[in-house]
């Protein structure tokens, strides 16, 4: 099961090389939006959008390169 998710995953993102990256840079603005409109949320404390969105646009970086 996981072999075939693999599968889809891999042959769906190579079409789609910029996806990961967009995806990864839309959560660091949503980040950048929650620490001025809610700047005392939890969230915001935590940045927890801006670091997601990092690791994400990292990783499509690095997988578009390998495709």
């Amino acid at each position: 099961m996981i072999s075939r998710l693999l599968d889809f995953l891999s042959d769906y993102l190579a079409h789609r090389k910029g996806l990961l990256p967009i995806i990864g840079m839309v959560l660091i603005v949503v980040n950048l939006i929650i620490q001025f409109v809610f700047p005392l949320s939890p969230l915001a404390f935590s940045n927890i959008f801006l670091h997601v969105g990092l690791l994400i646009s990292i990783f499509g970086l690095m997988l578009a390169w390998a495709l």
